[in-house]
């Protein structure tokens, strides 16, 4: 304004006349007139990163090309690049570009559900001290539909047994918690496994005698979950939706005993390699190792 010509004048009006009419003192004008010159043009404050855009988004492709697992999100991503290749970035900004990219994975519509029954959390804070067990259904080319069981460690997310079988048997149910016993606590035996409890729904292969039997023989506590609340066994759930989204979904199989063998393969990368954000992104088997690791400390 002090530089705009009168069109009386034809001189400039000056920054003294402009502050007297504005009551503005001189010396505010140029305290903030120093402050623009001392300010540094554009760009953000803090330190600067070492990757540009078009860098960072490249080595963000090169992981989506060549990891193993589908349908990763940015977490994941921006967790190895961080200690897999030493990529120090902000996982907004990982975000951020992989939105531009439209490289992010699809996710499902958010359902709005009604009061909740399962109140708390259903995280141990050991290993071993509760499983969860669940059922699901796959498709094979010579037996058709088969049944898949699970079971997992709820502290540790770990996969601690998995089975297929073309009659989803309540005798089937329990080979998962078997393989899990055998590989936890060494053999089958009475009472092998008091102090553990096994999460499972209202499915008749759970609720049946011989199930329940066998887990009064292992000393394993029966822990229902709430009828028509599956968050209340949500950890085997989740490692179901897993399954579905890195394996059964994938490929074709041709018979029961395919996919048995491909199941029991596919539990030992999934614990090996599987990035779990509430341990800090790492593997179950890395975080079980943590626990014992302490426990033994302790």
């Amino acid at each position: 304004m002090s530089q705009t010509i009168s069109p009386s004048s034809k001189h400039p009006y000056g920054l003294a006349r402009v502050c007297r009419t504005w009551r503005v003192s001189r010396a505010t004008v140029y305290r903030h007139r120093a402050e623009d010159e001392q300010r540094p043009v554009g760009g953000k404050r803090g330190p600067k990163t070492l990757w540009t855009d078009e860098a960072l988004l490249a080595l963000i492709r090169e992981d989506l090309a060549t990891t193993e697992w589908v349908g990763e999100g940015h977490r994941k991503v921006w967790a190895r690049l961080r200690h897999l290749k030493g990529v120090r970035t902000s996982l907004r900004r990982v975000l951020r570009l992989m939105r531009e990219a439209n490289l992010l994975a699809p996710t499902r519509a958010r359902r709005i559900l009604g009061p909740h029954n399962h109140d708390g959390t259903i995280i141990p804070e050991k290993p071993n001290q509760m499983w969860g067990t669940d059922a699901t259904a796959a498709f094979t080319e010579e037996d058709g539909q088969v049944t898949v069981f699970i079971g997992v460690d709820h502290c540790t997310a770990e996969c601690v047994g998995i089975h297929a079988a073309k009659p989803g048997t309540r005798y089937e149910a329990l080979e998962p918690i078997r393989q899990a016993i055998r590989s936890r606590f060494g053999a089958i035996g009475p009472e092998v496994a008091r102090g553990l409890s096994v999460r499972h729904d209202h499915g008749s292969q759970y609720t049946s005698d011989a199930f329940q039997d066998e887990l009064f023989f292992l000393g394993i506590e029966s822990s229902p979950a709430f009828v028509r609340a599956p968050e209340g066994n949500g950890c085997a759930e989740r490692l179901i939706r897993t399954l579905k989204e890195q394996l059964l979904w994938l490929r074709p199989f041709k018979n029961v005993e395919e996919l048995r063998l491909a199941l029991l393969a596919w539990a030992a990368r999934y614990n090996t390699s599987w990035l779990i954000e509430r341990h800090g992104f790492l593997t179950p088997t890395q975080a079980r190792k943590n626990f014992e690791e302490a426990s033994q400390a302790a």
